[in-house]
């Protein structure tokens, strides 16, 4: 981790920017007090596919959807 003030992180913000991506912590601080931590953004997991799931399911209950005892006073 390494800190920098405001001035130095608006004149070298590419620079800082590149250290984060390598996984160096950058600290911006106004004065000696710590205000911000540059951090990479976090890439997406793996793109969601329509019927991914096709297949998993191999039975359902006759009674999957009928209603519960337990919640006859809600209805």
């Amino acid at each position: 981790m390494h800190q920098v003030n405001i001035h130095e992180a608006k004149t070298h913000l590419s620079r800082l920017i590149q250290e984060a991506l390598e996984g160096e912590e950058v600290v911006i601080a106004r004065g000696n007090q710590p205000v911000a931590r540059l951090v990479p953004v976090r890439r997406g997991g793996p793109e969601r596919r329509i019927g991914g799931a096709k297949g998993l399911v191999r039975s359902i209950a006759d009674d999957f959807d009928a209603p519960l005892d337990d919640f006859s006073d809600y209805q």
